[in-house]
């Protein structure tokens, strides 16, 4: 699959999405970053505002199996993997797998299970595999899960640590939608019998696995990479972070300005896709000072600041 054709994809992908879903285009194309750079997506809204619906008709529409895990304060480890059942017939115990096992995974409110229980979607977001009792076992190909939080009720929630939120290649936000975009909502909840909208399929999984790999060919300048690197490098010593983005993160950033020129049709990166994709790869990544907190300082303002203060590079020359 070419530069040209993966392009065309993501805008059919996005169009089929927005069919069903009324928020952003560049909130869908945020959630596809995170998709085709082969990471995890990680949605903070208030009930309500589609994160669900996203997450299942991102699914249909990629043609990959969905499945759904609300996580309450009860939820055990084994609930989200799978467990060991005693067969009486066959008098053995066998494996009956748990809702981990599909392509595409919704964690509803994944902050409201215990550390244990989120822990248990480290090795599976990580490595694409599960062990329970010692046996390890690969997840479906490909694989991605798609977290939900609330960010008003925090009563009974467990702040996920730094090593999970790590895991998530995008933190983004559906958000209300404007009066017009209300008023096409309920203009199209009119129109259908159900209360729930249907998309079409558009990909399969061999396309899915073919798009995922398209980013990979794509160039990146030495000059883009070095300002990729100094937006991370300022992010340790900015005013009012504790810990600033890792090397881990600022692979994260890379990968994913990659997948925004291919969704944008080209085949090298500008500063501009660097830009684009740093909020929502890096602001999550930031650990902030008590004092910030204190002064409702978040992770985007600071992250705007460090952005506002790295040059950034004028790249002339393009691939051929």
């Amino acid at each position: 699959m070419d530069v040209a054709r993966a392009s065309e994809l993501s805008d059919t992908i996005c169009e089929a999405i927005g069919e069903a879903v009324i928020c952003d285009r560049d909130v869908l194309e945020t959630i596809l970053v995170g998709v085709v750079g082969r990471g995890h997506v990680l949605l903070e809204d208030v009930p309500g505002t589609g994160k669900t619906l996203t997450a299942r008709s991102l699914a249909d529409v990629l043609g990959l199996s969905f499945s759904r895990i609300q996580f309450t304060p009860d939820l055990l480890p084994a609930d989200v993997t799978g467990t060991h059942v005693f067969n009486e017939r066959e008098r053995h115990f066998e494996f009956n797998e748990g809702p981990i096992f599909a392509n595409v995974v919704l964690a509803d409110e994944i902050n409201r299970a215990p550390p244990k229980t989120q822990a248990a979607l480290l090795e599976a977001m990580e490595e694409g595999q599960v062990t329970t009792d010692g046996e390890t076992r690969q997840l479906p190909a490909p694989f991605f899960v798609i977290a939900t939080q609330n960010p008003i009720d925090q009563d009974g929630t467990f702040p996920l640590p730094e090593a999970q939120l790590d895991r998530f290649l995008v933190k983004t936000s559906l958000g209300y939608p404007d009066e017009d975009g209300e008023t096409d909502l309920l203009r199209r909840r009119a129109s259908r019998a159900q209360t729930t909208p249907s998309v079409e399929t558009v990909l399969e999984n061999e396309q899915v696995t073919n798009l995922r790999a398209v980013p990979e060919r794509i160039h990146v300048d030495d000059d883009v990479l070095e300002y990729a690197v100094a937006i991370a490098s300022a992010t340790r010593t900015a005013a009012h972070v504790d810990t600033g983005v890792s090397p881990r993160g600022t692979q994260r950033l890379f990968e994913a300005a990659r997948v925004a020129a291919m969704i944008a049709g080209r085949k090298y990166v500008t500063p501009d896709d660097v830009r684009r994709v740093a909020q929502p790869v890096l602001a999550h990544r930031l650990v902030l000072t008590p004092e910030a907190t204190v002064n409702d300082i978040d992770s985007t303002q600071v992250l705007e600041s460090v952005l506002e203060s790295v040059p950034v590079p004028t790249v002339e020359s393009q691939p051929h």
